[in-house]
């Protein structure tokens, strides 16, 4: 029994909060399922492709997921890139001892299905499990490979304005006095811009890309988080031990990296889920007014905007509806999860 409490005693708070976490089994698990479907997702081309990925033809090995061959390669006549769904260079690559291996589902995200039997959109069928859009591309094809850019771009959203964020708000809490009157009035007056307005004004000057939407989001996300850590800034600034390290002769930078940012950390770190989550609301909601990416990028916001302009294809909108609801739900378990784990007064 001393022994268990003495373990106990010794653990690092970085450990006490992991417990913590672990002990929520709802935000635990939840992270876990959002980084195995992530990592899933990563290797969409492997899991959704229109070319197979091993054919074993006439004794030697070819990779299509990885290398485009053309079609005399098969025995074909033409020197472009083998359609291997055209019947020809199918039945080239099956014959006899040759053989291949497909994807789970034989289709990429600009993938037209020509062989449906059914208008577009299709229904869910044994070719297409979640149906086709209304240009018979594959749903659920679509549906991957457009969680994983959201994901990503919400990943890079945060990470941009987590450190713009993380900056501003350091040097206001620490310097303070007429600095930090100066830059609070100017993100004030910066904060009461129209953002989706301007939004409209660059999607008209540039081509809209992914890129793009990341600068111009940035330059508004980092605000709200930037008064956190201003806080936590301002009320450690005349603490002990930064006054010791004041009068040590460390400098103003080594003091904010080593002393107040360490300790400034809890509500960065707490909101950093609702800001993925954020995130992947504002794709979406962008793609859905055909602000956001090209119209030829997988989306899930151009799938709902499929779903309302054709009512009768419910697969549309109840498939994406789904994947988007569900990963928001856990992101918010796991970052209420977080709140409770780095919340110093629970046991």
């Amino acid at each position: 029994m001393n022994q268990t409490v003495s373990q106990k005693q010794y653990l690092s708070p970085g450990q006490r909060s992991w417990r913590r976490f672990k002990a929520n089994r709802r935000g635990y698990v939840s992270l876990w399922l959002f980084g195995f479907l992530f990592l899933l997702t990563l290797f969409a081309e492997v899991l959704c492709n229109d070319r197979p990925l091993i054919v074993h033809y006439n004794h030697a090995f070819y990779f299509p997921v990885v290398k485009a061959y053309p079609e005399t390669t098969f025995g074909g006549d033409f020197e472009t890139e083998a359609d291997y769904a055209d019947s020809f260079v199918r039945n080239r690559i099956t014959s006899g001892d040759n053989w291949v291996l497909d994807p789970l589902v034989p289709y990429s995200y600009n993938t037209i299905n020509f062989a449906s039997e059914h208008p577009n959109p299709a229904p869910p069928s044994a070719q297409n499990w979640l149906g086709t859009d209304d240009r018979g591309r594959d749903v659920l094809a679509r549906l991957i490979y457009g969680f994983r850019i959201s994901v990503w771009f919400a990943f890079a959203l945060t990470v941009v304005g987590v450190l713009i964020g993380i900056a501003t708000g350091a040097v206001q809490g620490y310097f303070s006095g007429k600095l930090d009157l100066f830059m609070q009035r100017a993100i004030e007056v910066w904060s009461s811009m129209p953002e989706l307005y301007l939004l409209i004004i660059f999607a008209s000057i540039f081509q809209p890309s992914i890129w793009l939407l990341i600068i111009l989001l940035s330059l508004f996300g980092w605000m709200s988080l930037s008064d956190y850590v201003r806080a936590e800034f301002l009320r450690g600034r005349n603490l002990d031990y930064v006054r010791a390290a004041r009068a040590m002769g460390l400098t103003d930078f080594a003091i904010m990296k080593r002393h107040l940012l360490p300790n400034s950390m809890t509500p960065v770190i707490t909101f950093l889920p609702f800001r993925i989550s954020g995130s992947i609301l504002a794709l979406t909601s962008l793609d859905f007014l055909g602000l956001g990416v090209p119209p030829s990028t997988p989306s899930l916001g151009e799938l709902l905007s499929q779903g309302k302009e054709n009512i009768d294809a419910w697969w549309l909108s109840l498939s994406t509806f789904i994947v988007l609801v569900g990963t928001l739900m856990l992101l918010i378990f796991i970052g209420e999860a977080l709140r409770e784990a780095l919340d110093t007064r629970k046991n």
